[in-house]
């Protein structure tokens, strides 16, 4: 079974996707209400928490497979946990789609303010691909 993804950091770029899932996937601008998105701390990946009226940017990837969908899970760890959310494409069209949220546990981890995609991409990318260089050997958990 399929189902669309939702990404809102590192993984709105389809490089980073791709390795991560040992595939691409189709993908487009969309957008997520009633969340925010937060810095991590000593990470340069956001994390995602559910706040009434935040409005986050982001990109959904069409039909993820079973397969990838466990990579992914295996990739974003115990601090994050999937939720099923509408997001609201360019056109302004509804779509269903599943999001990788921070689980209230960590929520001491999130800084305050909203993650910075423009600094992620001038500064915190390649850090981020240098660090997590094993893409290609996650193995679903």
């Amino acid at each position: 079974m399929t189902r669309h993804c939702f990404t809102y950091g590192s993984l709105m770029w389809a490089d980073i996707m791709a390795r991560v899932c040992g595939r691409e996937f189709a993908s487009e601008p969309a957008s997520l209400t009633d969340h925010q998105r937060h810095p991590v701390r000593g990470q340069d990946y956001p994390g995602l928490r559910a706040a009434a009226g935040g409005l986050v940017p982001g990109r959904v990837y069409r039909d993820v497979d079973t397969g990838a969908w466990e990579r992914l899970d295996a990739f974003e760890g115990v601090e994050y946990e999937r939720a099923d959310v509408v997001v609201a494409l360019a056109d302004g069209n509804a779509l269903p789609a599943q999001v990788y949220r921070f689980r209230p546990e960590f929520a001491d981890r999130l800084l305050p303010g909203d993650w910075d995609a423009d600094a992620f991409a001038q500064e915190g990318r390649e850090r981020f691909i240098a660090r997590y260089v094993g893409f290609e050997l996650i193995t679903p958990r």
